[in-house]
C-alpha cells in the first residue's frame, strides 16, 4: 500500500496548519505550500515531524504555474509520489460592498482562489493519472450559496467557482482512480478574517450558537483523503454548524 504523501498549500496558518497536523497524524507525508510566511510554515513543519511523519516546506505563488509545478516537483522528489492534494491557499480580497471594491484586489482574489486551485489541481491529475490515482480536497465556503452581501461578494463567486470545479473534475478524472472532493467551511477561529472578533460576533446567527475550530474542518478533509471515503467523489461536504 503506498505511502500518503499530501500536498496541503496555505498549510503555514488556520486551517492549512490544523489540516497539515492531522494529516500527519493520520500517517500522511506532508508538504506545505505557503506564500510568505517561512516561521510558521517551519512550525508546522516540526509539528509534522513531531508525529514521526516527513515534512517538506515550500513557497510559492499558486497562481504562477512554473511555482506549482516546483512545489510538486520537490515533494516527489524528497517524499515520493503524490498521492493527496488538498487546495486551501485562499485570500478573501477586499471586505465591503462589491461597488466599494478595488479591481486590483479582486482580480488577485480570484487568482489566488480560482486559478491557483486550477492550477495545483491540474498538476495532481497528471501524475495521478500516471501513478495509482489519488484524491483531491478542494477548500470552499460556506459563502458559496451564502452571498456573503456587503462583505465580499466577489469572494463567495470565487468559492462557487471551486464547488463546480470540484463537481466537473471529478467526473473527468473519475476512471483514472482519481476522486475530487470539497469541504465547505462556515465561519471559523482563524486570523483570516480582517475583524479578529468576527466569528464571536456572528455567532448567534449560526444555528449551533458558535463559529468553529480549525480541527473540525481538518477532520473531514481527513476523511475524504481515506479509503472511508473511497465511493465518494464530486461532494461538496459542508461543515458550518448549520448554516
Amino acid at each position: 500500500m503506498q505511502q500518503p504523501v499530501t500536498i496541503v498549500t496555505g498549510g503555514s496558518r488556520g486551517i492549512g496548519a490544523a489540516i497539515c497536523e492531522r494529516l500527519a497524524a493520520d500517517g500522511h507525508d506532508i508538504a506545505v505550500g505557503y506564500r510568505s510566511d517561512g516561521s510558521a510554515a517551519e512550525k508546522v513543519a516540526t509539528a509534522v515531524r513531531a508525529t514521526g511523519r516527513e515534512c517538506l516546506t515550500v513557497q510559492l505563488d499558486t497562481a504562477d504555474e512554473n511555482d506549482v509545478d516546483r512545489l510538486f516537483d520537490a515533494t516527489a522528489q524528497q517524499l515520493g509520489p503524490v498521492t493527496g492534494l488538498v487546495n486551501n491557499a485562499g485570500i478573501s480580497g477586499p471586505n465591503g460592498r462589491l461597488a466599494d471594491a478595488a479591481a486590483e484586489g479582486m482580480r488577485q482574489a480570484l487568482e489566488i482562489n480560482v486559478l491557483g486551485y486550477l492550477l495545483c489541481a491540474r498538476r495532481a491529475v497528471r501524475d495521478m493519472s500516471r501513478t495509482d490515482g489519488g484524491a483531491i480536497v478542494n477548500i470552499s465556503s460556506a459563502a458559496a450559496t451564502l452571498g456573503s452581501p456587503g462583505q465580499y461578494v466577489h469572494y463567495a463567486a470565487a468559492k462557487a467557482a471551486v464547488d463546480a470545479m470540484t463537481v466537473g473534475l471529478s467526473k473527468e478524472v473519475a476512471a483514472d482512480g482519481i476522486r475530487v472532493n470539497c469541504v465547505a467551511p462556515g465561519t471559523v477561529w482563524t486570523d483570516f478574517h480582517a475583524d479578529a472578533e468576527r466569528p464571536a460576533k456572528v455567532a448567534a446567527n449560526i444555528p449551533m450558537g458558535r463559529a468553529g475550530q480549525p480541527a473540525e474542518i481538518a477532520g473531514a478533509v481527513s476523511w475524504l483523503l481515506s479509503a472511508d471515503a473511497a465511493y465518494t467523489t464530486g461532494a461538496v461536504l459542508r461543515v458550518a454548524g448549520g448554516l
